[in-house]
């Protein structure tokens, strides 16, 4: 079934949104996460995004793997691996209406998935100019391609490979 492509004004609410699941997530992973990263566009102020917090937890590496998996399961997560992503770990849930809807990943602190998350973000916030254009190439794309995902990511694909570029990743 195909799933809507929806892109909506930035909403100030997705920071709030995104710390009341670092604290739901905190307290059950304890010293096991390094941190909790709000990444992708809810993370980027002006930005817009599909409203979905997308969250990294960092990890110091993979021996803990085991140990997240098991603390995540006890809130209702589930692994999903990487999903073709290698140094990124995929959490799904249900029963979790509480929250905004997210995308949970679980990153060693050395994984170039993280590295690439991080510097994107970081990016975004230090170049409005690249937000206002990003923020274009979304709506667009959700326009070109109102149920095909995999359009949507395809048509933002260039924008993203040409930041990639910039910062030599």
């Amino acid at each position: 079934m195909a799933k809507h492509v929806t892109v909506e004004p930035y909403n100030p609410a997705w920071q709030d949104d995104f710390i009341v699941i670092q604290d739901e997530l905190a307290p059950a992973l304890a010293d096991l996460a390094l941190r909790i990263e709000h990444v992708g566009s809810t993370s980027v102020p002006g930005l817009c995004a599909k409203p979905v917090i997308d969250i990294d937890v960092v990890i110091k590496d993979v021996s803990v793997l085991p140990d997240v998996i098991s603390a995540l399961a006890k809130i209702g997560y589930r692994h999903e691996g990487d999903k073709g992503i290698p140094g990124r770990e995929a959490f799904g849930y249900e029963g979790k209406d509480h929250l905004r809807k997210h995308h949970l990943y679980v990153c060693a602190q050395d994984s170039e998935e993280l590295r690439r998350h991080i510097a994107f973000r970081d990016y975004l916030r230090a170049h409005p100019d690249a937000v206002e254009e990003y923020g274009k190439i979304k709506q667009e794309g959700a326009r070109l391609y109102p149920r095909d995902i995999d359009g949507y990511i395809e048509h933002k694909g260039p924008f993203i490979d040409g930041i990639y570029r910039e910062l030599g990743l």
